[in-house]
C-alpha cells in the first residue's frame, strides 16, 4: 500500500474540525432522507391523489436511483475530483429536496426522488472518503467512529423525526429541511474542501449498463414483491429473470473486459467480501430493526410518535458510547474479535425481543435497545477497518463503492423480507388463533347471549376479530425477531475467516 502522506500536508486540527462537521452533516443529511419519508406516506397520498400502490414509488424510486448510481462513484471522483463531485452531489440533492417539498403530483414527486437518490448516492462514499483523508494514520479509527455514527443512526432518527415534523408541520416539511442545510454544507464545501489529482480511466458504459439493470430489477422484486404476491406475479417472475441474466452477463463482463466498472480484484478479496457479508446482514438487522419497531409501538401498544422515539434513543446512545469503546480497544484486540462479540450481542438482543409482549412496560424495549447498540456499535469500526486492510490501494475508491452498494442493499433485503413475513406470518397466526376461538375457550360466547344482544352481536363479534388480529400482528413481529437473531447468531463464526492486519500495520482504507 502507499504510505501515509505526510502531517505537514494535512489540514489543522480547527480545519480538520469544520470539514468533520461539514461532511458528516452532509452524510446524516442524506441517510435520514432514506427513511424520514416513511411515516408521511398517507399523508402524501392524499395531498398528491395517488392510490396506496402508486404512492409506494415514492420510496421506490429514491433506493433504486441510489443503487443504480452507487458503483459509479469510482469513476466520476477520478473524471471530475472528489471536492467538485461531492459539492454538485450536495447541490443537487438540495435541488431535488426542494422539487420534493413543491412537487404538485405523483409524478413529479417520482421524478425528483429519482434525481434525489443519484445524487444522493455518491454523498455517503464520498464522506467516508473525505474523512479518512483529513485525519492522520493513527487518528483513522477516530474518524471512522465519527462516520459511522452518522451513517448507522440516521436509520434510527429517520422515522421519529419524520413523524413529528409531519404531526406538527406538514409532510412537506419532510423535504425542505434539507434545504438549509444542503446550503450550509454547500458553502462550507466549498470553503474547505481541496481539489485531488484526477484519472483519465475509460468508462465502462456495457458494464454500468448490465449493472443498473441488475439492480433496478433487483430493487423493483424486494419493493413491490409484498404488493403483487411474489412469484405469483407475472411482473415479479420477469424481474427476477432480467435481473438474474443481466447480473451474470456483468459478472462475465468484468473478467473479460480490460477496464470494468469494478475491478475483479475486489471480487478476489477474501476480507472485502467477507465484510460486505457482514454488513449485509448488520445494516439488514439496525435498519430492518428501526423499520418494525418504531410501528410496532405505535400500533400496537399506543404509544405517540414522541415516546416511540425517545423508547428507540437508547439503542442510538448505546451505539454511539460502544463505537467510542470500539475505537478504544481496535489497536489492543483482534478486530475480528470484536465483530465476533458485536454480532452476538446483536444476535442476544433480537432473542430478547422475542419475549416482548402486548402486556410489558418499557423496560425490555429499552434493554434490549442498549444491548441491540452496544453489539452494533463493536461491529461497525472493527469491520470498516479489516474490509480495506488487505485491498490494493488504486480499488479501495471502487471498494467503498461496493461497500456502501452492500449497506444499501442490506436495508432494502431486510426490510422487504420482514415486511412480507409480517403480512404472511399475521395472517397464518389469524387462523391458527381463529380455530381456538370456540365456546369451550370462550364460554360466554353462547348462541343464547348473541340472540339476545340482537344487533350488538356484530359489535361483539368484531371486537373479538379486533383482538385475535393484534395477537395474530404481534406473534409476526415476533417471528421477525426471532428470523433476524438467528441470522446475526450463523454469520457470527464467519468473523474468524477474515485476514487480521499486520502487526503495526495501519490499514489504509481510502485513497490518499
Amino acid at each position: 500500500m502507499d504510505e501515509a502522506r505526510p502531517d505537514s500536508a494535512l489540514p489543522s486540527p480547527a480545519i480538520r474540525l469544520a470539514i468533520t462537521v461539514v461532511v458528516m452533516s452532509a452524510s446524516l443529511m442524506q441517510v435520514l432522507d432514506s427513511t424520514i419519508a416513511n411515516v408521511a406516506l398517507p399523508h402524501m397520498q392524499a395531498t398528491l391523489g395517488a392510490t396506496q400502490d402508486s404512492i409506494a414509488w415514492v420510496l421506490t424510486s429514491y433506493i433504486v436511483a441510489a443503487a443504480i448510481a452507487t458503483p459509479v462513484t469510482g469513476w466520476l471522483e477520478g473524471r471530475f475530483g472528489r471536492r467538485e463531485l461531492f459539492l454538485a452531489a450536495i447541490v443537487g440533492f438540495t435541488l431535488s429536496s426542494m422539487a420534493c417539498g413543491l412537487a404538485p403530483s405523483l409524478a413529479a414527486m417520482v421524478a425528483a426522488r429519482l434525481a434525489q437518490g443519484v445524487f444522493g448516492a455518491f454523498i455517503s462514499p464520498l464522506s467516508q472518503a473525505v474523512m479518512l483523508d483529513i485525519y492522520p494514520p493513527g487518528k483513522r479509527p477516530l474518524a471512522m467512529t465519527i462516520w459511522g455514527m452518522g451513517v448507522m443512526i440516521g436509520p434510527i432518527l429517520g422515522p421519529v423525526l419524520g413523524g413529528w415534523l409531519t404531526d406538527n408541520l406538514n409532510w412537506r416539511w419532510v423535504f425542505f429541511i434539507n434545504v438549509p442545510i444542503g446550503l450550509i454544507v454547500s458553502v462550507g464545501g466549498w470553503a474547505l474542501l481541496r481539489s485531488a489529482p484526477r484519472s483519465a480511466r475509460p468508462f465502462d458504459a456495457a458494464g454500468f449498463a448490465m449493472l443498473a439493470l441488475a439492480l433496478a430489477s433487483f430493487q423493483l422484486v424486494l419493493d413491490r414483491g409484498t404488493q403483487l404476491d411474489w412469484l405469483d406475479s407475472t411482473e415479479i417472475l420477469i424481474e427476477i429473470g432480467i435481473a438474474a441474466a443481466a447480473f451474470w452477463m456483468f459478472i462475465v463482463h468484468c473478467v473479460t473486459a480490460r477496464h470494468p466498472l469494478i475491478p475483479p480484484a475486489l471480487f478476489r478479496d477474501r476480507n472485502l467480501m467477507i465484510a460486505n457479508l457482514f454488513l449485509l446482514v448488520s445494516s439488514g438487522i439496525m435498519i430492518a430493526g428501526a423499520a418494525l419497531i418504531a410501528p410496532m409501538l405505535q400500533r400496537m401498544m399506543g404509544y405517540g410518535v414522541v415516546d416511540a422515539g425517545a423508547l428507540v434513543m437508547p439503542r442510538g446512545i448505546s451505539m454511539m458510547l460502544s463505537m467510542i469503546l470500539a475505537g478504544r480497544l481496535v489497536g489492543l484486540v483482534d478486530s475480528r474479535i470484536l465483530i465476533a462479540t458485536g454480532l452476538a450481542l446483536s444476535a442476544v438482543s433480537q432473542f430478547m425481543m422475542t419475549g416482548f409482549d402486548l402486556q410489558m412496560g418499557s423496560g425490555p424495549i429499552i434493554m434490549s435497545g442498549l444491548v441491540q447498540g452496544l453489539g452494533m456499535g463493536l461491529v461497525i469500526l472493527p469491520l470498516n477497518l479489516l474490509a480495506f486492510a488487505t485491498l490494493a490501494q488504486q480499488n479501495v475508491t471502487e471498494g467503498a463503492a461496493l461497500y456502501s452498494l452492500f449497506r444499501n442493499l442490506g436495508g432494502s433485503i431486510a426490510i422487504s423480507i420482514t415486511t412480507a413475513l409480517v403480512a404472511r406470518n399475521t395472517q397464518v397466526s389469524h387462523s391458527d388463533l381463529s380455530a381456538h376461538v370456540t365456546t369451550v375457550t370462550m364460554p360466554f360466547m353462547t348462541a343464547g347471549l348473541v340472540e339476545q344482544l340482537g344487533l350488538r352481536a356484530e359489535d361483539l363479534m368484531r371486537l373479538v376479530d379486533a383482538e385475535v388480529n393484534r395477537q395474530a400482528l404481534m406473534i409476526a413481529y415476533l417471528d421477525d425477531f426471532w428470523l433476524m437473531a438467528w441470522a446475526a447468531a450463523v454469520i457470527t463464526p464467519l468473523a474468524l475467516l477474515m485476514r487480521p492486519a499486520r502487526q503495526g500495520e495501519k490499514p489504509v482504507l481510502m485513497s490518499e
